[in-house]
């Protein structure tokens, strides 16, 4: 069992204790996401991905530390491949790389010139494709040279390249075809939501066995690709689902919700820490005992 923690909070105020808090509990791991704003967090306070992993790096010692997820909608692979390499050195190898190809939210219109149009979801795809190969190379490799349609390096140095080796793991988020298989190509992991299309719609069986159908379809993009779909990790981050926070309510709730997901083949249950007056309010006290008692229940 993981958590996301949103960086929204001073590290001064609060940020060091939370991400120290998260080791205490026993988490696996705990990510934030790598956005510059994110929907009804945008008038608030929002701080950069890589400078709080950093920081949380420097403040725990045990937990594995992530991004759920990283896109393309206003990175660079050669630049963030620089920042990679340095997060994983002062992790001392605790890093994930949650990655995804990014939606139309305000990421993807930040930098846009006047006029300009932001990427339709067929450019975003094929930026993606593109974005994970160059990346894979620059943290393996030394020297890369590398000339896309959308991206480039020119002898671009790595050296001493990451402390996990040959690089450190890729949790690809994804759902289609063209997403999956860059999944089953080039990840360590696998992350999901659940269905977008029914999150607001559908029923918590209707969810489940949506992402059962993922999780099939990632088996025969595995297969293609000359992989067992057991060789990826299954990571589901929650809170998009229609069963909405209604997991985190008890205890019980919760051990049923990850039970029937563990039937599915999910290995990985990100939970997100709760935020007050927000869509992730929730109890803190009741979140603690998930990830202590609920936690042992599972294991069990």
């Amino acid at each position: 069992m993981s958590t996301v923690i949103l960086p929204i909070h001073r590290w001064s105020e609060g940020g060091r204790e939370i991400w120290q808090r998260a080791e205490e509990l026993g988490f696996h791991a705990a990510y934030t996401y790598d956005h510059l704003s994110w929907r009804s967090f945008r008038d608030g306070p929002w701080f950069g991905a890589v400078p709080t992993l950093t920081a949380a790096a420097a403040a725990t010692s045990r937990l594995r530390l992530g991004t759920l997820v990283t896109s393309p909608n206003f990175r660079h692979p050669v630049t963030l491949a620089k920042e990679l390499i340095t997060l994983d050195d002062v992790s001392g190898g605790r890093i994930t790389l949650g990655i995804g190809a990014g939606g139309s939210g305000f990421d993807a219109t930040t930098l846009l010139r006047g006029g300009e149009e932001p990427w339709s979801p067929r450019e975003r795809a094929d930026r993606f494709g593109e974005f994970v190969e160059l990346l894979d190379r620059l943290l393996t490799d030394d020297a890369v040279t590398y000339e896309g349609t959308h991206y480039s390096a020119h002898e671009a140095r790595n050296i001493p390249g990451c402390v996990q080796r040959p690089r450190l793991p890729f949790a690809v988020a994804a759902t289609g075809p063209r997403g999956l298989r860059l999944a089953a190509r080039y990840g360590q992991a696998w992350v999901t939501t659940g269905d977008p299309k029914i999150s607001e719609t559908g029923t918590p069986a209707d969810s489940l066995a949506a992402i059962g159908g993922q999780i099939e379809r990632l088996g025969k993009a595995c297969a293609e690709a000359g992989r067992g779909a057991g060789d990826l990790d299954k990571i589901f981050l929650t809170g998009f689902t229609p069963d909405g926070t209604g997991p985190l309510s008890s205890v019980d709730a919760f051990v049923d919700f990850a039970g029937h997901h563990a039937e599915l083949g999910i290995e990985e249950i990100v939970l997100h820490w709760p935020i007050p007056d927000s869509i992730f309010a929730a109890d803190l006290g009741v979140f603690e005992k998930i990830a202590t008692e609920g936690a042992a229940r599972i294991a069990g």
